[in-house]
């Protein structure tokens, strides 16, 4: 029978030590993790509630996701053609957009703040993890949220189309969304005109936006009237997000 001496019987228990301060680390590591999760789960929700939407505890390890990969963002790729300056400032810029595919989904709740936090949370799990190869897919920015004005152009038609464009890595396979909601779209090449703007995105504010766009460009029947896109840049969660409304260039 092999002896075991007083030797290795403290080398065990400096393994069993050593062991147990691994341990130790690693549950506060998993504390703090869980800690960083509920903080970031409690102030989406609370901006979900602005938008009088609910949010899904299944969303916090999206938004985790999202949040470590912030500075991480391509940005969707085009050609600047003109810039138009205002008091020494950029008024608006004209830009040429490649064709492209982009995961879609269209909603049509009351309120246009609703549709777009929904759609948005759909694209987020599809990003995540949600898609064929099971894998974060990063994020590109912006995230255009294409509205319709009512025949009178006082108000927006409820249905809104939010697009998130896909990294370049994935643009000729693009991973299949596991929701049926999710569509991938190729989109034509787009021209348009666009006009930055800061803060939360509501019906009011939109309207605002285009009316003093309209002021600023002046008469023209070279882009659309009934369509525009809401340009985002940052998340839901960032209370001065940039933003920008594009002006749709007619069809040469």
């Amino acid at each position: 029978m092999a002896r075991v001496s007083l030797e290795d019987l403290d080398g065990l228990g400096e393994e069993d030590a050593a062991g147990g301060g691994e341990e130790e680390e690693g549950e506060e590591g998993e504390e703090e993790d869980e800690q960083e999760r509920s903080r970031l789960f409690a102030h989406w929700e609370a901006i979900a509630r602005t938008h009088r939407v609910s949010l899904p505890r299944d969303m916090a390890g999206p938004i985790v996701q999202m949040s470590r990969h912030s500075q991480a963002r391509q940005p969707v790729p085009y050609d600047a053609l003109s810039q138009q300056e205002k008091c020494e400032e950029a008024a608006y810029e004209e830009r040429q957009y490649p064709a492209g595919k982009w995961a879609c989904v269209t909603k049509g709740e009351p309120m246009y703040e609703q549709s777009i936090s929904m759609s948005f949370m759909k694209l987020m799990r599809y990003i995540c993890k949600e898609n064929s190869v099971g894998c974060y897919l990063g994020m590109t920015v912006p995230v255009l949220n294409e509205i319709h004005l009512t025949r009178e152009g006082t108000r927006l038609e409820r249905e809104v189309v939010t697009a998130y464009y896909l990294p370049e890595e994935f643009q000729q396979n693009p991973p299949v969304p596991l929701d049926p909601e999710i569509h991938i779209t190729e989109r034509a090449p787009l021209r348009v005109i666009t006009r930055v703007f800061y803060g939360m995105t509501t019906e009011e504010t939109i309207l605002r936006e285009i009316s003093l766009f309209w002021e600023l460009l002046g008469s023209t029947d070279t882009v659309l009237r009934e369509t525009y896109i809401v340009a985002a840049y940052e998340n839901p969660s960032v209370p001065q997000r940039r933003n920008e409304i594009w002006f749709i260039c007619q069809p040469q």
